[in-house]
């Protein structure tokens, strides 16, 4: 019991430090596929404002197009929004998380970028980051990750056959499962790495 209520606290405070992370001018800000078109303004938000140079739209599931749009699709909606073609770099290779986090840290090594910020709905922001990290890690990279979810969600209207609490509850089961296949990094890591981060310049 001792354990559960432990973990529940180290739970809430990485989501509460996850939710409210303060981002800085970056090389890039990282549009996650999924929660349809949920994500799209609060990445054109970041490249308005200036806090990123390129946008990386990653993800190449194609499900139900509610809720899974494919990098290409994506870029259409940036390319509509006057984002420049040449700004926006298309990472198609991936079909889960974990894969987006191994294919975007090879663009991350490949141009030798420092500073990424990373966009996902609310409910998914956690376990994203957590998988980005252990990507990292398995990259041998050390660059800050910031967390930019969006918001202005509902939590409780219906995406598709779950509303957004559900969908987090799931979030946190996955965080579980995946962290015995290696996928995700610890509460405890993600504690360390952000003490690190915010000491950057």
């Amino acid at each position: 019991m001792m354990w559960l209520k432990c973990m529940n606290t180290e739970l809430a405070i990485i989501v509460a430090i996850v939710s409210n992370d303060t981002v800085k001018k970056s090389d890039a800000v990282v549009l996650l596929e999924g929660d349809g078109l949920a994500r799209r303004d609060e990445v054109i938000r970041i490249f308005e404002q200036g806090l990123a140079d390129y946008v990386v739209v990653s993800g190449g599931f194609e499900g139900n197009p509610e809720v899974a749009i494919p990098a290409p699709g994506l870029a259409e909606e940036l390319y509509a929004r006057d984002i420049p073609k040449e700004k926006i770099i298309l990472e198609s290779a991936s079909q889960n998380t974990f894969e987006q986090g191994t294919e975007v840290m090879k663009i991350i090594a490949e141009r030798g970028w420092q500073k990424i910020i990373l966009v996902a709905s609310h409910y998914h922001q956690l376990r994203a980051y957590l998988t980005f990290l252990q990507a990292m890690k398995n990259a041998n990279l050390k660059i800050q990750i910031y967390n930019s979810p969006a918001r202005d969600l509902a939590w409780f209207a219906k995406v598709i056959d779950k509303n957004r609490k559900e969908l987090f509850e799931g979030e946190i089961q996955k965080i579980e499962e995946y962290s015995a296949r290696g996928h995700v990094a610890s509460i405890q890591d993600a504690f360390k790495y952000q003490e690190w981060k915010e000491a950057q310049a």
